[in-house]
């Protein structure tokens, strides 16, 4: 067994991401994850395993307990804890955020009233970028999480895990020249299964540089170059921009027929502005607060939508059933 304690850059307070259904998958209820620990599969140097990770509830202090009934090597927890510190967001700083945007009318009351807030990611992009493609179109999150959950089982590892089995997820080479009519079976349709083939064909031949494009790239070269892989429009480009280990994003405008689309769309409204009259230099000077948080930023926006979504729909449950 190996136990050990990966801190954090504060302010950062893990459960308020309980609330993000997105953030996590098909094996995840957060519920249990606040009693039991999250439980997740990740590399360490060769090893596939299983960690359970706990927070320790203090946003200015914060810590997570990683446990794993494997014993590791210092270099292997090095390499699990690189995993981990994508997937918890352990190095992103936003402590520059919360300097220059405390003023700002819409997100300065959100530092506050969702202070420590930090978005999660999967182990790497290539996760997020195959996990991406299997959401794409579905309304239906339960749903891709399954179907997701089956390609996992047939091209990754099956780990026994109290009890049970835990599949983990699969690597470029894994999945490298999959028959996309053998992930159509999984529920994904065919085409979806050629755009993951292709993608983790070319990341094997090494076409493309996927450390380059997560860790050093700018948001705007990220978005340039990702949206070159088939299967990734602009909106999922933005998605995967979102997820990556920076707090930098990039928001372009993208008209059609003279009508804003996009994140860029979203963040316009959400300030009172019109999507359709907003100018590039109008769109800088409303998110200035942001600048080089961007990515973070939206997170908190994010949230908020989602936790007044349930407010509204529990309300109106309430008002259902008073009649």
């Amino acid at each position: 067994m190996s136990h050990w304690i990966l801190p954090s850059i504060p302010p950062h307070d893990w459960t308020l991401c309980l609330d993000m259904q997105v953030y996590f998958d098909h094996e995840h209820d957060p519920e249990q994850i606040f009693e039991e620990g999250y439980h997740r599969p990740i590399r360490a140097g060769s090893k596939d395993i299983v960690v359970t990770i706990r927070f320790n509830g203090d946003p200015d202090a914060p810590e997570f307990m990683v446990h794993t009934d494997e014993d590791l090597t210092k270099e292997e927890i090095q390499d699990a804890n690189r995993s981990l510190s994508r997937i918890l967001g352990t190095e992103l700083d936003l402590r520059p955020l919360y300097d220059k945007a405390g003023n700002d009318p819409l997100l300065g009351p959100l530092l506050t009233s969702l202070y420590g807030l930090k978005r999660m990611s999967r182990a790497t992009l290539f996760e997020d970028t195959v996990n991406r493609i299997v959401e794409m179109q579905m309304s239906h999150k339960p749903t891709a999480k399954k179907m997701m959950y089956r390609i996992r089982e047939n091209y990754g590892q099956l780990i026994p895990f109290k009890g049970k089995t835990l599949a983990t997820w699969p690597t470029p080479a894994q999945l490298k020249g999959a028959d996309p009519e053998a992930i159509r079976g999984m529920g994904p349709t065919r085409r979806k299964g050629e755009y993951i083939s292709e993608f983790a064909t070319r990341l094997d031949q090494g076409d493309i540089d996927l450390e380059w494009l997560d860790r050093t790239a700018s948001a705007k070269e990220f978005l340039e170059a990702i949206s070159e892989v088939r299967g990734i429009g602009p909106t999922a480009a933005q998605d995967l921009m979102l997820y990556r280990p920076s707090t930098e994003a990039f928001f372009p405008s993208s008209k059609v027929k003279g009508e804003e689309k996009g994140l860029r769309k979203w963040i316009i409204l959400s300030y009172g502005g019109d999507p359709s009259r907003t100018s590039d230099a109008a769109f800088e000077r409303m998110i200035h607060s942001w600048k080089g948080c961007e990515a973070s930023a939206i997170e908190f926006l994010h949230l908020n939508w989602v936790m007044e979504y349930k407010r509204r729909k529990a309300e109106r449950r309430r008002e259902k059933e008073s009649r």
